[in-house]
């Protein structure tokens, strides 16, 4: 007999699927025009490309054992047979290392880069402290959203929002520096909050991890320190993320044919998240195409003031929790109408996305590498966590952007 989790969770896996094959049922039914979705593909493709590529490329370098050495390293790895007794460090230090990691990354690469590629990195580094991972983990999945306002590349979001108002990556920058700084520093307090208790004491140095194949470790130590560049060199980001990703499957081919190690990549693959990404994709945009954008353009207020930013940014914020993000933006794009209104809206879709599971893909590919790792996430409280600081963090935000640009009227 099916017990009620086991049915909760199969219940759960089948969403995704069958919003995709809704999505596809609209296109066919011509309730999407295939004008509109052609239209759609070429905006949201390349991004799935990548998250897609940097998975693989992620999944082989950690099955090489690279995340395993280099978190051993930052956590003061020691030789086993070194003499006298176990050095050790704080706990508080190590988690200002992986706020760090979370907020450069984030804002330097993007947050589906930090959530695909840092994840495994801080609980790596939590394990090897044998201290909770879940305030590693948790910093990381907040950072990688609330720290994706800064710059273009930051968030697909953000690159839509560059590409209408015709800025550079510097002119972008002056926009936003003053919420994006907040989106970094309100949920740092938070986390502080909440888990001070277990980021007091120190934590045992770990001893250097044992490599099985030096080869395959080099290889994909310097896969990824080329590839990081490359990420913000301005090329198409699935271009340079595809070739690495080929590139460390034929390495691993070569020399692991009977290894369950790559193979194990592929299982990685977050399937289910870009089913669930798509299928929204498709739904609201059918949704927009009949009416939706209409209807959002009454609820979204007009004006420059403090309340009609924040009423656009309260707007977002929702509509990607109750959606996702990017499907939010596309549909509240044309409600905008300055650039100032368009960073409220920002605001909100980019620091907003802290409640739901679904609410930024970022999300969920943080989520599936956090059970391919074997740690299970209480939705609930990560839910309830999430709305504490989205209340605290989305006035704080929009009152930092208003403030920066003269308190207009």
């Amino acid at each position: 007999m099916t017990t009620a989790p086991a049915a909760a969770k199969a219940l759960a896996a089948s969403v995704p699927a069958a919003l995709f094959a809704a999505g596809l049922a609209l296109l066919a039914s011509g309730l999407l025009t295939p004008a509109s979705a052609l239209e759609l593909a070429s905006r949201t493709v390349p991004i799935l490309v990548f998250v897609v590529a940097m998975t693989v490329v992620t999944g082989l370098a950690d099955s090489a054992g690279l995340f395993t050495a280099v978190t051993a390293r930052l956590a003061g790895a020691r030789r086993s047979a070194d003499p006298g007794p176990t050095p050790s460090g704080r706990v508080w230090l190590l988690w200002l290392l992986a706020v760090a990691l979370a907020t450069v990354s984030t804002v330097s690469l993007s947050l589906d880069t930090t959530a695909v590629l840092v994840t495994p990195v801080v609980v790596s580094l939590a394990r090897h402290a044998r201290i909770p991972p879940l305030p590693f983990a948790l910093t990381t999945v907040w950072l990688a959203n609330t720290a994706s306002l800064l710059l273009p590349v930051s968030n697909l979001t953000n690159l839509l929002a560059q590409h209408r108002l015709g800025l550079s990556p510097w002119g972008f920058a002056q926009l936003l520096w003053a919420p994006a700084a907040v989106g970094v520093a309100v949920p740092v307090v938070f986390l502080l909050l909440i888990f001070r208790t277990e980021l007091h004491g120190s934590f045992p140095r770990p001893a250097v991890p044992h490599v099985k194949d030096r080869g395959l470790l080099a290889f994909s130590a310097v896969t990824v320190a080329v590839l990081l560049p490359l990420l913000v060199s301005g090329l198409p980001v699935w271009i340079p993320t595809s070739v690495a990703a080929v590139f460390l499957l034929a390495v691993f081919v070569l020399r692991r044919q009977s290894s369950p190690g790559w193979a194990a990549a592929w299982r990685m693959l977050p399937v289910q998240p870009l089913l669930l990404a798509m299928g929204l994709f498709l739904i609201i945009q059918t949704l927009h195409d009949h009416g939706l954008g209409t209807a959002l353009a009454r609820a979204s207020g007009t004006g420059e003031s403090f309340t009609a930013l924040l009423q656009l940014a309260g707007l977002g914020a929702l509509s990607a929790n109750a959606v996702n993000n990017l499907p939010a933006y596309l549909a509240l794009e044309p409600a905008a109408g300055s650039p100032l209104r368009l960073a409220a809206l920002l605001i909100g879709v980019n620091l907003g996305p802290l409640v739901s599971p679904w609410a930024s893909l970022a999300t969920l590919l943080w989520h599936s590498r956090l059970r391919a790792m074997g740690i299970n996430i209480s939705w609930r409280g990560y839910m309830l966590a999430g709305a504490a600081v989205v209340v605290v963090l989305l006035p704080l935000s929009v009152l930092a952007l208003w403030l920066s640009a003269g308190m207009p009227g």
